[in-house]
């Protein structure tokens, strides 16, 4: 009984990881992979916030062109720094 508790609460935090972005991603129309790691988000009303490739929220200028991994580039419009920080702050209480 203890041994399947106990295989029960390993496989549990495992599954935790999985869901600590899951806030931010579900809020963004698309994520999308930039150079350098970092990522963008772009949210269903066109504001976009960016995540450093450690998991910190990104100041962006309004107007910034940002390289994505495949070679576009993306203006960028609005700075939901405040926004993407509470998403990720959200996903990490799951």
């Amino acid at each position: 009984m203890i041994r399947k508790l106990s295989i029960l609460v390993l496989s549990l935090v495992a599954v935790v990881p999985v869901f600590a972005m899951d806030a931010a991603r579900s809020e963004a129309r698309e994520v999308v992979a930039l150079q350098k790691g970092e990522t963008l988000y772009v949210f269903k009303d066109g504001r976009m916030a960016k995540e450093s490739k450690f998991g910190s929220v990104l100041h962006l200028k309004e107007g910034e062109i940002v390289q994505t991994v495949d070679g576009r580039s993306i203006t960028t419009v609005g700075n939901e720094v405040a926004r993407l920080h509470l998403l990720l702050l959200k996903g990490h209480g799951n």
